[in-house]
């Protein structure tokens, strides 16, 4: 067995501040988690936060097998620049279409999402964001470097994969609570509208971003 202090590298406490910065610092997924908790509180946006999760694990062992190429590989990461945005755009749209609900009774009543649709949900916006590939990759590449041994990096790789479930969790469980989605019951389709326009810019911007490298 390997002894825990060999577990963690050197460089763990400058990838775990990364990560952290990074975390708390809002994407898509934070508006896509949060725009499902005021409407259906942690019920309906758990299972979200775990496909993000998932997803954010998929590509920290893509980083871990050493398939970098994708980073480099202008077909591919034009493929899934285009498909995030196309996403991107789709739950934007559907955002901005939100009407106002009267009060919080209102929307408390909906039905939430299934498991399964909130996972794929989830899941769809980590593994359709660029963004994700990239800061996976150069983390591993640059913090950890060479010397870092496998067993090392699957322990930074996990510690990064609940740390992201963690703070997703702690997103939905917050503005889920009752006071929070009383204070915004009346202001719930402005808020969704909010979100609906920051996720579309994000979709535009992949957008120019692949339309600039061809």
């Amino acid at each position: 067995m390997i002894p825990f202090d060999n577990l963690i590298p050197a460089a763990f406490p400058a990838l775990a501040l990364a990560h952290l910065l990074a975390l708390l610092s809002p994407g898509q997924d934070f508006f896509l988690i949060a725009g499902h908790a005021i409407r259906h509180n942690l019920r309906g946006s758990r299972f979200i936060c775990l496909g993000v999760a998932l997803g954010n694990a998929l590509y920290i062992a893509i980083a871990i097998l050493g398939w970098s190429g994708i980073r480099d590989n202008p077909q591919i990461f034009a493929a899934i620049e285009l498909a995030g945005a196309g996403y991107l755009l789709w739950i934007g749209i559907q955002l901005l279409r939100s009407k106002p609900q009267g009060d919080v009774a209102a929307f408390t009543t909906t039905t939430a999402p299934s498991a399964a649709k909130q996972l794929l949900l989830g899941l769809n916006s980590a593994l359709l964001n660029p963004k994700n590939a990239l800061f996976y990759m150069s983390l591993m590449a640059v913090i950890l470097g060479s010397q870092v041994t496998l067993p090392q990096q699957l322990f930074c790789g996990l510690w990064m994969c609940l740390a992201v479930l963690g703070w997703d969790l702690l997103v939905a469980a917050t503005i889920g609570q009752p006071r929070v989605r009383a204070l915004l019951s009346r202001k719930i389709h402005l808020v969704e509208r909010g979100a609906g326009a920051v996720l579309m810019s994000f979709g535009i911007g992949l957008i120019a971003q692949a339309g600039s490298r061809g």
